[in-house]
Order: structure tokens, then C-alpha cells, then sequence
């Protein structure tokens, strides 16, 4: 930061300060530069990278309607309301999945997700059905649960129908980064047979499953709601901000 020099005989004026840097020059003088200017080019070139960077994801839910959805399993409740896909649970139904109608393979994704306190959920990912269009759905699935006291396995990688938890038992180590009664942020990071998540900014999982992606190289994105004991729930579980960036 330069100062400029104000002094003078007369009564001190006050003194203004300048945001700059020192050009040296000829004769052992200095010039004081103005970098304000530069400081707010850096700043809209980082704000435009970040809006293109956001343009590039596509929104998968059109935060008013179920169109280009299907339900596949379960008869668990899908509803629209205030922007957020809420699924409810419904006693007696097996797992229950609304699945998007387009497949995907290497991507980027991001929602946001509430669920209810004593509810198990999770997002499918490079998911399939067997038997059929609307047979079992099978495949990876990110694990969504509220915390509790003890902290639980939100964001590890569980094969639903498709041979158990993908994420070796060593590094099933419960964790408090899902706070419950909120809206907590994802991100869903899968490049060939790397899978990565995010919950609120903290990695979660880190996982290479060679085994998996041979298996389910491409799939749909289901939304489950998971199903319950007898007399219990009704639970429910909420998504907003559904969006996905395609990768090679």
C-alpha cells in the first residue's frame, strides 16, 4: 500500500490512502501504481469461470414436475413440492426407486438432500434393472443417513442388489459430516472405475471398483426410498438441486 505524501507547511489535511504498488524508476524515484484496477480483473475473470463452470452442469430435475422420471420399484410416494422431490415411505413396500430415463457413465453430480431422523435413503448411480424394465434395481448406490449420536456411513458406496458394500469394511468408519435435520450438499465424482463423494465439502469416499464397473459401466440415477418395519414411519426424504455435468 503507497501513501501519499500531503505534507506541507500548512494545517495537515488528511492523509489518503492508495491501494498500489512501487514502480521503481530512474534516479532512485518511485511511482506509486494503481492496482486496484487489475485486482477487479482478477476478480471478474474468477467470477466468470465460475459461472461458465456452473453453466456446464445440466439440471436433471425441473424442480416443478416428475418428467423424465420413473418409479421402478416400491410403492413409496414421489411428490414435487417447493422445488424438492420428496419421497415418502409407505409400510409394507420393499425398497423403492425413482429413477431418471436418462444413462449415464462418467460424470459429475450434485444435489442436495433432507431426510427424516430413523430413515435409511441413498442416490443410484450407473444403475440397471433385472428382470425386466421395471424388474430389481441393481447397482451403486451412495449411502444417505442421518448421523445420530454415534455418527453413521453417509457417503460411503453400497451395491444395492449388486453384492453389499463396495466400500471396504476397513474404511466403514462412521462419521458426523451429515448434519441431520438439514440440507446437506453432495457431490458425486465418477470417472471410469474411480468414484469419489463429497458430503458439505468433506471427501468421503475415495473408491476404485474395477469389478463394479465392468459390471454397471453405465446406468440411470434412482432416488430410493428406503423401505420400513411395521408401525413405523411415515418417514420422508427430500432432493433439490439435482444437476449433472457429463465427462469423457
Amino acid at each position: 500500500m503507497c501513501l501519499k505524501d500531503n505534507s506541507s507547511s500548512e494545517i495537515s489535511k488528511p492523509q489518503l490512502f492508495h491501494f498500489g504498488v512501487d514502480v521503481g524508476l530512474a534516479g532512485g524515484k518511485s511511482r506509486c501504481v494503481n492496482k486496484l484496477p487489475l485486482i477487479l480483473l482478477v476478480f471478474l475473470v474468477s467470477a466468470g469461470s465460475l459461472v461458465a463452470e456452473d453453466r456446464a452442469y445440466k439440471s436433471i430435475f425441473d424442480g416443478k414436475t416428475l418428467k423424465g422420471w420413473t418409479q421402478r420399484n416400491g410403492t413409496a410416494t414421489y411428490r414435487v413440492e417447493n422445488g424438492s422431490i420428496i419421497g415418502k415411505t409407505k409400510e409394507g413396500s420393499p425398497n423403492s426407486f425413482l429413477c431418471s430415463d436418462w444413462e449415464y457413465s462418467n460424470f459429475d453430480l450434485k444435489f442436495d438432500v433432507k431426510v427424516d431422523e430413523g430413515l435409511n435413503s441413498g442416490v443410484q448411480i450407473r444403475s440397471q434393472t433385472r428382470g425386466g424394465y421395471r424388474g430389481r434395481v441393481n447397482g451403486p448406490q451412495v449411502e444417505i443417513e442421518s448421523s445420530g449420536e454415534n455418527g453413521a456411513e453417509a457417503g460411503y458406496i453400497y451395491g444395492e442388489a449388486a453384492g453389499g458394500w463396495m466400500t471396504p469394511k476397513a474404511k466403514l468408519i462412521p462419521h458426523k459430516h451429515f448434519k441431520d435435520g438439514e440440507w446437506n450438499s453432495y457431490r458425486v465424482l465418477t470417472k471410469d472405475a474411480h468414484i469419489k463423494v463429497w458430503i458439505n465439502g468433506n471427501l468421503i469416499s475415495d473408491l476404485t471398483h474395477e469389478g463394479k464397473f465392468k459390471t454397471h459401466p453405465k446406468g440411470f440415477i434412482g432416488l430410493q426410498v428406503h423401505g420400513i418395519g411395521k408401525k413405523t414411519g411415515p418417514f420422508e426424504v427430500r432432493w433439490r438441486n439435482l444437476k449433472l455435468k457429463e465427462l469423457e
